[in-house]
Order: structure tokens, then sequence, then C-alpha cells
């Protein structure tokens, strides 16, 4: 679990350079928020949907930004169509701007992905500097950003996870997810250590039991790095969320009032006010 060996994990070239100490200073949007996890099989794809959705619920203007460069899944969750994607956005056909398209269900826009994509996720460094620039841009249209983020800490999401003002690292109580997300935070905290990096505990039981996931979390990251990232929220099991899924409609849509609904609601209210 995560009392484990400390990990050596090798810094990013593309995104040291933004590190303090570097001299270089680097853009940030305070309104994106990016979620990730260490793994997979997390629910990170469901959380980033339904927070994008229950902050339009909120009365914010949302786009949930589909950051998988290989592996996206979104459209798939909300058995959407995109007319455009990401990867026609990296090819230069359309802008990003251009990309983003109205989910009317959910009442916030969304950029879609492009799954099976592998040149998508080996962009060269100028073009994830270019992709970031744009986004960052683009979030000035927006009172709130998701990124959702592809799993792992590979060079493409630590660059494009870089400029966002708060990060959200999703983790159940299995081990292997408690150690990857435990990673994440550490290459996280090595490139910029004022990072906003906050705790999400996904498929809890109980919300004490979702406590006790995050202690552990925490002391290991109190132990090896001397940080302790707050707790961004608890959210209980439901089977509401996988018959969402399967039925590929959002959660708030078929079953506003469940549990998972009511622990999001809950974070999203305590993440923008």
């Amino acid at each position: 679990m995560i009392g484990m060996k400390e990990q050596v994990i090798p810094a990013d070239p593309a995104t040291l350079a933004a590190a303090p100490g570097t001299g270089a200073k680097p853009l940030r949007g305070q309104n994106v928020v990016a979620v990730a996890s260490g793994k997979g099989g997390v629910g990170k794809t469901w959380f980033s949907i339904t927070l994008a959705h229950t902050l339009s619920r909120l009365g914010r203007r949302s786009l949930l930004f589909d950051a998988d460069l290989g592996l996206a899944n979104v459209d798939i969750q909300l058995g959407l169509t995109p007319k455009r994607d990401l990867g026609q956005v990296i090819e230069g056909a359309v802008t990003l701007k251009r990309a983003a398209e109205r989910f009317d269900d959910g009442g916030f826009d969304i950029i879609a992905g492009r799954s099976g994509t592998g040149s998508l996720a080996n962009l060269a460094s100028q073009q994830l500097a270019e992709l970031r620039t744009e986004l960052l841009t683009l979030a000035r249209d927006y009172d709130c950003v998701i990124m959702d983020l592809a799993a792992g800490i590979d060079r493409t999401v630590r660059a494009l996870a870089g400029p966002a003002g708060t990060c959200l690292v999703i983790t159940t109580d299995e081990p292997t997810s408690l150690t990857d997300a435990y990673a994440y935070i550490k290459v996280t905290r090595a490139t910029n250590p004022a990072a906003d990096v906050r705790v999400v505990v996904n498929m809890a039981q109980t919300p004490r039991d979702g406590e006790k996931t995050y202690t552990t979390i925490l002391k290991a990251c109190q132990n090896f790095l001397k940080f302790s990232p707050p707790l961004a929220g608890i959210i209980r099991r439901d089977p509401k969320v996988r018959d969402a899924i399967r039925f590929q409609t959002p959660l708030l849509t078929r079953s506003p009032s469940c549990d998972a609904a009511r622990d999001l609601e809950a974070l999203a209210r305590k993440l923008f006010t």
C-alpha cells in the first residue's frame, strides 16, 4: 500500500521549463480544474462529466475538455457522436474554440477527444505548449473548465495539467489506486511545489471509509513529501452511477437525488465558493 519505499520519478523536461527556479513563469488558468488519477478504473471520466453538469446546474458556464489523448471516452459515456474533436484541433483543421460543442442535456460545452489515436498521445513538446496556450485563452470564456486527463503520470498528462489552477486527484481504497495517486501527487509537487492539489476519494462504502482512505494517502504525503493535500470530497459508492454509464445518460439526468449526485454537488459548492 502507501507505506511503500519512496519512489524516484523522472522529471519531464517540457514541464521543468515552467518550474520554480528556472526563470519561467507558467501561465495559469485559475478556473481550470484538472481531474487526474494514477491509474484507470477509478471513475475519473464519470466524475469529470458529473462535475461539469453539477456546475452548470449551479449557474456556472462550464466546459468539459476530454484531454485523454489516447483513450478518450467522454463522448462514449454520454452517447454522443461529436462533429469535431481534439484530433482535428491538433491537425490544424479547427481551432479549440470551434471544437467545443454544446451538450444540451447537461447545459455545458464539450471538447471531445479522439480514442485510439496513439499519435495524439505522443505530441511534440511544442504542440503540447500550443494546446495549453489555446486552452487558457478559451478558458476566459467560461466560469470553469473541467479537464479530464488520461490516467497515469506520463509526459503529456503532466504537460496538460500544468496550467490548471486546481488539480483533483481521484483515488479509491484499492492499494494500487492509492499508490498511483501518491505517485501523481509526488511528480506534480516536484514540478510545481505551489500546485493546488486536492484528493477526491471515489466509490467509498461510507463517508467514514472515505475518511480512512484519505488518511492513508495523507500520511504518505506528509511522511515522504512534507505536504498535506486537502480533501476535496468523498463520493459514496452508488449503483446509480453504473446504471447511468450503462445507459449513456448523465447521472444528474437519470438519478439527480442519489447519494453520489448529492456528494458531488457538495464537492462542487465547496470547490467554487
